[in-house]
């Protein structure tokens, strides 16, 4: 196609003996991203909290990372466990696979703990009021993450024959669709959608209660990723029509949105 997004032709670059991937290089930068713009909105509205953001992160990310390996090898095994795995790869996280519903559960319980930890010996508001500052600055590192997929070349949607498109090789492209160049750029679905959703709870941040917004950044999230997920076309266990993933993204809306609605009446 003569207009495409052209998939980049390293994911790596080398200094030295240093082997930086870009995959890592976005998730590390959407990290410090959200921990500099959680620790300001947080210690803006509690101004005695310095410090707090940083010392849960220290816990609160490590276990993010692993619930998200933990979740991808947990739902493709066949990659590195089949006849053609390698059980060593579930430790390449630079390879791509990170899971966002575990990095999601296991990194907010660790936060969860350790943030009730810190408050035996602080002072400190509710867990829901740290949870809602930090929301944005998730979404926002969601946002940047999505690109490292960019640089591996990886889980993009169907084919398609659009400007927007994104241009695979040939090497890259999965089995039954070698003759497509082009597909949906997934990665860029859902990186613009977590930008909006981020600017929407920045501006709707002195209109909703406390847990409210933490709970709208999973409903909205979790909505946009359940038709996002249908596009793609890597693989994954589908029943009934539908990718497990997006059944994972429809039990957690209903969810979030039953709080999110609790919430919302006892404010009323």
């Amino acid at each position: 196609m003569r207009y495409a997004i052209p998939t980049p032709t390293t994911s790596a670059v080398e200094i030295g003996p240093l082997t930086i991937h870009f995959y890592a290089l976005c998730i590390v930068s959407g990290v410090c991203i959200a921990l500099w713009l959680g620790n300001k909105r947080f210690t803006a509205a509690y101004p005695d909290t310095y410090g707090v953001v940083g010392d849960v992160a220290i816990f609160a990310i490590p276990a993010g990372v692993i619930g998200g390996r933990l979740y991808h090898v947990a739902t493709s095994p066949d990659a590195y466990f089949g006849s053609s795995g390698h059980p060593a790869d579930v430790f390449k996280i630079w390879n791509g696979g990170l899971g966002i519903w575990g990095a999601i559960a296991l990194g907010t319980l660790a936060a969860f703990f350790a943030y009730r930890n810190l408050a035996k010996e602080r002072d400190l508001p509710s867990f829901l009021a740290f949870a809602d500052a930090l929301a944005p600055g998730i979404l926002i590192a969601q946002s940047i993450g999505r690109w490292g997929n960019w640089f591996n070349g990886e889980l993009f949607g169907r084919p398609l024959q659009a400007p927007w498109s994104l241009e695979i090789p040939r090497a890259l492209r999965p089995f039954g669709y070698e003759n497509f160049s082009t597909f949906h750029p997934t990665f860029l679905y859902e990186s613009i959608w977590c930008l909006a959703i981020a600017v929407l709870l920045l501006c709707m941040r002195h209109r909703l209660p406390m847990g409210s917004i933490f709970l709208l950044y999973i409903t909205l999230y979790s909505v946009g990723r359940f038709f996002i997920e249908g596009l793609r076309i890597d693989s994954a266990h589908s029943f009934g029509g539908f990718r497990l993933n997006q059944y994972v993204a429809l039990i957690v809306a209903l969810s979030a949105a039953s709080g999110f609605t609790r919430i919302m009446r006892k404010r009323r």
